[in-house]
């Protein structure tokens, strides 16, 4: 395993090698684990490292983080600790080797000390079970005890044991999420376990809000369209509402979407980054109904702001595209339906319209409209003889509109009309 490690970037094996020269002047023994060797082993990139110490992974964490100066967040009673690594942005996860229990079926598991072996065991898959020694005297040894790297070569996703999809539900979805993600297959006995949780209905016992994060997951994967066909196949999406079924229409939908968000990325680079998990969302519940898409939002915890675009999109598509379809539609109007609008409704808007003159005038909004801004403020207006009242935002409001539609463009225009309206009684 030195050669993975030594293909590291700089930076890396830097920090790698601190925390073996920390351990080693306290005795203990270190690994990285999980999905960094995974991906280490697949060749991927992977910017986050995953470090278990046999005992005292705080005390290590907190030497670390005083060294270099960096962000921690320590949680002492589960042995956990997070670093942000200055400069680079990646973080660092290091945890106490421990044990796990479920006290029920879907509960949260009970915690306690354990040794490596039995930290392994509590991961998802084999895939994910492996661990490279960072300690000194056995520096790069690979630990594999459930046979992850044998998985790996052959392109299983396999469980670890039988009542894994019943301790933690979440892990179907994860199965599906990496199988898709690595074209790999779940392997014929994980399947079979699968599909006897999903007829128990273990995801509907889940909590909400584990299955909210995993799907978010999931629609944040490059091709989230073969994610979400593949968890129709398997499982379905009663356990996001139990009358929501995907049709060819849906999965169109979603398609279209993807496409208006690469449009977008490709056209408008230096704007706000898109939540596109967000807009995917709203093709997965576009066949609710506005009350049943509340009930998914409420169920789930959404934040508020996510769950104000969705109502946005659910509720304002047939307006937006009636009005945009018109063809002597004002460019002021234009502004005016969409400003309010996060980019995120707007383009699923671009995408679920087949009407092309609606794309063409928000491709005008984007390119043209949006963000707008006059080039006077009320220093202006004071200047001019007016104190400051309710009438500034009126002219305003005026100047702007005209600038929209055309009629002015620069300062001096702006001062212009404003002299006008004032001459005017405004």
């Amino acid at each position: 395993m030195k050669r993975h490690l030594d293909k590291l970037p700089e930076e890396k094996k830097q920090i790698i090698s601190a925390f073996s020269a920390i351990a080693a002047s306290r005795g203990i023994s270190i690994y990285l684990v999980g999905g960094f060797v995974r991906d280490l082993l697949l060749g991927r990139i992977n910017l986050d490292l995953d470090i278990v110490a046999e005992r005292d992974g705080i005390s290590l964490a907190e030497e670390f983080a005083a060294r270099l100066k960096a962000k921690a967040v320590f949680h002492k009673r589960f042995g956990t600790a997070t670093i942000i690594v200055p400069g680079s942005g990646f973080k660092v996860d290091i945890t106490t080797a421990r044990s796990e229990s479920y006290p029920y079926p879907a509960s949260l598991p009970v915690v306690r000390r354990g040794n490596l072996k039995e930290d392994l065991f509590r991961r998802d898959f084999t895939i994910n079970s492996m661990a490279i020694c960072i300690s000194q005297g056995e520096f790069g040894k690979l630990i594999d005890y459930y046979g992850g790297q044998k998985d790996l070569r052959d392109k299983k996703v396999r469980v670890l044991h039988k009542v894994s999809f019943i301790d933690d539900p979440t892990r179907i979805l994860r199965a599906i999420r990496f199988e898709q993600r690595f074209g790999f297959s779940i392997e014929p006995e994980t399947r079979i376990l699968l599909r006897d949780a999903v007829k128990l209905k273990m995801l509907e016992a889940t909590q909400p809000q584990r299955l909210r994060d995993e799907i978010i997951l999931m629609l944040k994967e490059e091709n989230c369209l073969k994610q979400l066909r593949r968890m129709d196949k398997l499982v379905g999406f009663r356990s996001i509402h139990n009358k929501l079924e995907l049709k060819k229409k849906d999965y169109q939908l979603i398609s279209s979407m993807q496409k208006e968000v690469s449009w977008y990325n490709k056209l408008y680079p230096d704007r706000r980054i898109l939540d596109s998990w967000l807009i995917y969302f709203m093709a997965v519940v576009d066949p609710l109904n506005l009350k049943q898409a509340k009930e998914v939002t409420d169920r789930m915890v959404l934040k508020k702001g996510e769950d104000k675009r969705i109502f946005s999109y659910k509720s304002l598509f047939v307006k937006v595209e009636r009005a945009l379809s018109k063809d002597r539609i004002s460019p002021l109007m234009i502004f005016r339906l969409l400003e309010p609008l996060s980019y995120e409704t707007i383009i699923a808007f671009r995408a679920k319209t087949a009407n092309a003159k609606v794309k063409s005038k928000i491709r005008d909004f984007f390119d043209i409209y949006n963000g707008m801004r006059l080039y006077v403020s009320g220093h202006d207006l004071h200047k001019l003889g007016l104190s400051p009242s309710p009438l500034y935002q009126k002219i305003f409001s005026r100047v702007l509109a005209a600038k929209i539609n055309g009629k002015i463009r620069t300062r001096e225009q702006e001062l212009g009309l404003i002299r006008k309206y004032l001459r005017l009684g405004l």
